[in-house]
């Protein structure tokens, strides 16, 4: 005979559900929080899906549960390395040490904040000299010194998306390891590199814009561009259509004037002879202004070439080449 005692405990050691996920039987799955039978189909037969994160009946496939928290350790793995680092960001080019060191925050001495930290005046001096000292560790050897200089540059002048930033900043660090930066302007360098990169991703600037914006004169930042370009096998023409957006929106023009220019450009594009060897810019604020003048939203010939830097002889020659093409094309197809 049991006592009462030991029955109790086998009344709770039989009603206790457990709270892992697993088998209870071989006849009976049940997961945390879904111990009773499906809804569709009456089995107690849970599974759990991790790459879905969904709970469903291994019997009839019903979906009971969606976007369930994964309770195991979340790895952060950037560079498909075997880091498998919980914290810190990324690495970064636009940096000179890419991001891997510490620094002392100049925000962190001010007289507010080192007062919730509980550093009193002598204190925030120790610790501004040991952030001069820190800082001039860091940049101790010439290159790396060039490498602040140059990504700071880039971070603040090349106006240009984050991701193309870091395309900018590796290709200057490429060129700093291999010497090509000595002897040369490191503003004129990061400018080459900011409007090959540019180029590259279908996004052109400007050389006259790069040029001011860095502060280097037109003609250095014209032959630094094919320096490096032949250096780095950069080579690409820029086609007029790459300039069509830029110049429609600092035109302020209407967004239908992009119909009428696309129109004329593939009608001019198949005649290569025509076109080719010319200024892109000069063909693109030609067929705008001409696009322009015909939808009724006209724009002066000097706002024009000032957008696209281009005197207004060059658009007026290209205006009656284009003209004449097209009323050429117009008698073709009207024979």
């Amino acid at each position: 005979m049991t006592s009462g005692s030991e029955k109790r405990n086998q009344a709770n050691s039989s009603a206790t559900v457990p709270r892992d996920y697993g088998l209870i039987d071989p006849n009976r799955r049940v997961l945390d929080g879904h111990t009773r039978p499906c809804e569709e189909c009456g089995v107690v037969d849970w599974q759990l899906d991790q790459s879905r994160g969904e709970i469903a009946c291994n019997s009839c496939g019903l979906v009971v549960e969606e976007n369930v928290i994964d309770p195991g350790a979340e790895w952060t793995n950037r560079d498909n390395s075997q880091d498998r680092s919980r914290v810190g960001q990324p690495t970064t080019y636009t940096l000179a040490d890419k991001g891997l060191n510490t620094t002392i925050d100049v925000k962190d001495l001010n007289t507010g904040s080192a007062a919730r930290h509980g550093l009193n005046s002598q204190s925030r001096r120790e610790w501004r000299r040991r952030r001069v000292i820190d800082e001039r560790s860091k940049t101790r050897k010439s290159r790396e010194r060039n490498l602040v200089k140059a990504n700071q540059m880039i971070r603040d002048r090349s106006d240009l998306p984050k991701s193309l930033q870091e395309e900018t900043a590796r290709l200057y660090r490429r060129l700093s390891g291999e010497g090509f930066v000595t002897g040369r302007s490191i503003a004129g360098v990061t400018a080459a590199c900011t409007y090959l990169v540019a180029r590259e991703e279908d996004l052109p600037r400007q050389i006259p814009e790069i040029a001011e914006s860095y502060e280097i004169a037109e003609k250095e930042l014209s032959r630094l561009i094919r320096q490096v370009s032949r250096k780095l096998n950069l080579h690409k023409i820029t086609s007029p259509d790459k300039y069509f957006d830029k110049f429609i929106s600092d035109l302020q023009l209407p967004p239908n004037i992009h119909t009428q220019v696309n129109h004329l450009w593939s009608k001019i594009q198949p005649h290569e002879d025509i076109w080719q060897g010319k200024k892109p810019m000069g063909v693109a604020a030609a067929l705008i202004y001409k696009s322009a003048s015909d939808s009724g939203t006209s724009r002066t010939q000097a706002d024009v070439c000032s957008v696209a830097n281009i005197s207004e002889v060059t658009l007026r020659g290209l205006l009656k080449i284009f003209e004449g093409l097209l009323d050429k094309l117009g008698e073709v197809s009207k024979q």
